[in-house]
């Protein structure tokens, strides 16, 4: 594991179990076949607020962003999926 990789494993712990549930493994499982732009959006998510991200995930409010808004649309579907 590289050192970029360790950096975003930390930034995935966001002291929410909420979101810790749904980002890590969404790193883990989905991350490493994205390609360069959606990486980014990725690291540019992990980059919000606790509360901006949890209210997000957890479909109570949109991001205005729209590269933001579908990589949540993508961690949430990944989420619920995850459950089954």
């Amino acid at each position: 594991m590289n050192l970029n990789d360790k950096k975003l494993q930390w930034a995935c712990r966001r002291g929410m179990l909420e979101l810790d549930v749904m980002l890590k493994p969404y790193l883990d499982d989905v991350y490493p076949s994205l390609d360069e732009s959606q990486q980014a959006v990725f690291r540019r998510l992990l980059e919000q607020q606790d509360q901006n991200l949890f209210e997000w995930l957890t479909a109570r409010h949109t991001p205005e962003d729209t590269e933001l808004a579908n990589m949540v649309k993508q961690i949430r579907s990944y989420a619920e999926h995850r459950e089954r």
